[in-house]
């Protein structure tokens, strides 16, 4: 006797209240094993494909790709126990019974019992039937596809309707498409096998708004008369919040990692009360022993050292010194809590937007160490790869914004944590060395700091020994 059981989305973990579809992996008719991945979601920390904790044949599914779901909402159901050609007599002794063994991953909200089933598919000629609603079996069903409702029968997409799987392999394409509203199907990709790439979706972006601009161009042409005195009416229409908002405005929705970014910011701007000051210091002898470090041959050499590693355990010492700014505030018990232990987070800007890897325990690593995993998180961000538990967690940020080509700024701090050393570009300036006017490479530092976990004093001490340890290398040797 089957079962149909309904498998709802997950708590992925780290607070995540809902998440994006992205790509289904499995079809209505498909067999599935237990721990199978089903689908592919974005949430706000990451990309993850989630595994069904039950095994049997995908009977629906819920959502299109591009659908955000809350967590508890239906995924898909899968018909689990006897096979439709069971005739349940036990006239067949030589068949083995379905083993009964559950699930290895423990999602929230779901034992491991289910039981196992075996991988194929069904045959086509049971799909190309013209009955769209099909009975699974007899059985007693436990739970309906409609939440309030319980099953009684299962709704089968005609197979003669799917166009089979887009050629799309980027998950930022397919976003890109579904933001403009441009139907993957109908374009004709332009790389290896058909595969629609960036460029192809760009095209098909420009000529929609051409062709639309040509269409909307011609009927204000003919009427430009009669319309002339309610002009501004047509221009210009009052958005649901109040603002003005022109007709043709795009409107993008703040969800997945740029929904996740506004929320965190603007949460820090409203419960932080934050200061920054900043300085400038030269960074030429930091330079010349990084040069050093990564010229090094023979017993001495090792993996080259980037300048990030170094200001990260610069950081790392500082923070030694000045516990208070390795701290949160619990808002609710009114109370600050110095954390024990450094992870350090550091911005990365990636294509899914602006993400804080987390190095943990980055106080006990020496510079070699810290580079290595700032290395290897970096491709792990640009891949899309990281877990919700790579991205919380951090005491302190390191922003490195000179990468982009600027000088300074006044960084929003990663809440809930309590600071965030701002890193300029280093640059070729005059400066006055040993009494004497010369060409250094000189780096702005930018210290934001939560002003309810210390005073300017704590956060002056603090930025002034990081340009201390920019400046002088060597002062670093009293904490190594």
């Amino acid at each position: 006797m089957a079962q149909v059981l309904e498998f709802k989305l997950p708590d992925l973990g780290e607070g995540l209240t809902e998440a994006e579809i992205v790509r289904w992996l499995v079809e209505v008719g498909d067999v599935v094993a237990i721990d199978q991945p089903v689908v592919e979601v974005e949430t706000a920390k990451a990309m993850v494909e989630v595994p069904c904790p039950y095994g049997g044949v995908v009977t629906a599914r819920f959502g299109e790709e591009g659908t955000e779901l809350p967590v508890g909402a239906p995924l898909l159901t899968v018909a689990v126990g006897a096979p439709e050609g069971s005739s349940g007599s036990g006239e067949d002794s030589g068949s083995a019974p379905e083993s009964s063994g559950g699930s290895g991953n423990v999602l929230v909200g779901y034992g491991t019992g289910a039981p196992a089933a075996r991988r194929r598919r069904i045959r086509p000629n049971r799909l190309d039937r013209p009955v769209t609603e099909a009975p699974v079996s007899a059985a007693p069903v436990v739970k309906a596809p409609v939440l309030e409702a319980p099953v009684v029968k299962v709704l089968v997409a005609d197979a003669s309707v799917s166009e089979g799987p887009v050629p799309v392999v980027s998950p930022l394409v397919r976003r890109l498409a579904r933001q403009n509203d441009i139907d993957l199907r109908r374009l004709a990709g332009s790389g290896p096998d058909g595969l629609i790439l960036r460029a192809d979706v760009d095209r098909a972006i420009r000529t929609a708004e051409e062709t639309a601009t040509a269409t909307a161009r011609a009927p204000q042409v003919q009427a430009q008369a009669p319309v002339q005195a309610q002009a501004p009416a047509v221009a210009v229409a009052a958005a649901p919040n109040g603002v003005a908002a022109a007709v043709d405005a795009e409107r993008i929705p703040l969800r997945g990692v740029r929904g996740a970014v506004a929320d965190k910011l603007s949460r820090s701007r409203t419960e932080i009360p934050d200061a920054t000051c900043w300085v400038d210091a030269d960074a030429t002898e930091l330079m010349a022993v990084r040069a050093a470090m990564n010229a090094a041959t023979g017993p001495s050499a090792g993996p080259k050292v980037s300048v990030l590693a170094l200001l990260a355990r610069i950081c790392t010492a500082a923070l030694a010194r000045f516990p208070e700014l390795n701290s949160t505030v619990d808002t609710e018990a009114r109370e600050i809590v110095r954390l024990s232990g450094v992870h350090l987070g550091f911005a990365a800007q990636t294509e899914r937007g602006l993400v804080v890897p987390v190095v943990r325990d980055a106080h006990a690593r020496n510079a070699e160490s810290i580079g290595a995993e700032i290395a290897r998180l970096t491709e792990l961000a640009r891949t899309g790869k990281l877990s919700p538990a790579q991205l919380t967690g951090g005491t302190f940020t390191l922003n490195n914004y000179g990468v982009f080509g600027v000088d300074g700024s006044t960084p929003i701090i990663n809440h809930p944590e309590a600071a965030m050393l701002g890193v300029g570009r280093i640059m070729p300036k005059p400066w006055v060395h040993q009494g004497e006017l010369a060409v250094r490479q000189v780096v702005q530092l930018s210290l934001t700091f939560d002003h309810r976990v210390c005073d300017g004093g704590t956060a002056g001490g603090f930025l002034r020994y990081v340009a201390d340890c920019v400046e002088q290398p060597a002062v670093l040797l009293r904490t190594l």
